[in-house]
């Protein structure tokens, strides 16, 4: 359940624990849920409880924390990849997270990425309140508009060296610019600054992007990727391009639409308008994250 990670932006995977529940259209594809199928299929769900993964796979963080020292590079860590680390799941037990904030606090190599669909329990289940740990970046997931409005705020309010987006799969268009903030407010989320005179907040740092594979995959119009590209680059946040997923552009119809091939994620180009966009955050030194 920890691994070496063929995630282009992560070294490693680490599940301290597995399950979780379907909160929201990214989730109707879930390849970890499908993944959990295959070992018997009784940690998903409301009902299920989530299952804590074994010492040995708690260990391999504290050996990649010592690589990471000997090579002189610090190497980012993927949790979890088959649940989330803020599900607020009663059979999630509260010595479950200390052991794993600990572990965190004592990898200082490692550069710990929270994914997460539920930004909203952050703050309710992390022990820090002001300062968090350096190597701790903080991201939550955003398919489409309607959740940019519904999570990216949450992430506004977290007093952290990195705060990031996972736009994959991506199922509709996304203005980063006019998100939703809290009374009513609206903020751009890549600047931080809100839609009235001098009025700021956390802004994100980094922005992922990825179409969706499998049986039953969606397609992702082009246009959405490329306008998160340019949003990006006008407000200098570094942008990475996982993959198109199953779906790529073929010829324009008759309509000036894209005509979008099912050519299967192996096949699919990681290029967008011709070019490798793999961008991540570089923090100034002493901060402890770098690219």
């Amino acid at each position: 359940m920890a691994e070496n990670s063929n995630i282009e932006w992560c070294d490693h995977t680490f599940n301290p624990w597995i399950g979780c529940t379907k909160i929201s259209p990214a989730c109707d594809n879930c390849y970890a849920e499908t993944f959990d199928k295959r070992f018997g299929g009784k940690r998903w769900g409301t009902h299920a409880p989530r299952k804590i993964t074994s010492d040995a796979n708690w260990k391999k963080p504290l050996s990649w924390d010592r690589k990471a020292a000997a090579e002189g590079r610090r190497h980012r860590i993927f949790c979890a990849s088959l649940a989330d680390v803020f599900d607020n799941h009663p059979s999630i037990q509260a010595e479950w997270r200390e052991r794993l904030w600990k572990l965190i606090e004592t990898t200082p190599n490692l550069d710990w990425l929270l994914l997460t669909k539920r930004p909203q329990n952050i703050k309710k289940f992390v022990p820090w309140e002001w300062f968090f740990p350096v190597n701790v970046w903080i991201g939550t997931t955003v398919e489409d508009q309607k959740t940019a409005d519904q999570r990216i705020k949450y992430l506004s309010q977290i007093p952290q060296a990195i705060r990031f987006l996972s736009c994959e799969p991506m199922i509709g268009p996304v203005d980063l610019t006019d998100v939703e903030w809290f009374d009513g407010l609206r903020f751009n989320a890549l600047t931080g600054q809100l839609h009235l005179p001098l009025g700021f907040v956390f802004e994100l740092n980094w922005v992922i992007a990825g179409g969706e594979s499998g049986q039953d995959s969606r397609s992702s119009h082009p246009s959405w990727f490329t306008s998160l590209r340019d949003q990006c680059r006008a407000a200098q946040v570094p942008f990475f391009f996982k993959q198109w997923g199953d779906w790529v552009p073929g010829e324009f119809t008759d309509h000036g639409e894209w005509a979008m091939n099912k050519v299967g994620k192996h096949r699919a180009s990681k290029l967008l308008d011709g070019c490798l966009h793999q961008e991540f955050p570089v923090l100034e030194q002493g901060h402890g994250a770098a690219q």
